[in-house]
């Protein structure tokens, strides 16, 4: 009989990526709780760093708790290219937001910064 044993991981890793995931964890917290990037032309970069962040803990997930490090790499390809590809494809489409839009006030001739409606006030 032979007794087949799998691969382990050390339990140090697996402490170092929590600990890590708690720093990006925290990092992502406080940029809401400073409110870092609340006015005009900076909204831009609280929502880019909550993105990276965001990428950068489930990337960490899938690779360490997930076991998708020591897998073989044709599994890697077929998991994470269909979502990369994807990523691309909603970022030419938001890059091509405000051409597609600007063409249409051109054409249907409304206001480039049209006033909002007025608000009206209900009685309860």
């Amino acid at each position: 009989m032979s007794s087949d044993v799998g691969q382990q991981h050390p339990l140090a890793l697996y402490f170092w990526i929590w600990g890590l995931l708690f720093v990006i964890s925290a990092g992502s917290y406080l940029i809401d709780f400073f409110q870092v990037g609340y006015d005009v032309g900076t909204m831009e970069l609280r929502w880019a760093l909550i993105l990276v962040f965001m990428f950068l803990k489930a990337g960490y997930i899938v690779a360490v708790f997930m076991h998708l490090k020591w897998e073989r790499l044709a599994l890697i390809y077929a998991l994470l290219l269909p979502p990369g590809v994807l990523m691309v494809l909603v970022g030419l489409m938001a890059w091509e937001a405000d051409y597609t839009w600007l063409t249409r006030v051109v054409y249907f001739g409304a206001e480039v910064a049209p006033q909002p409606a007025p608000v009206e006030h209900v009685i309860h």
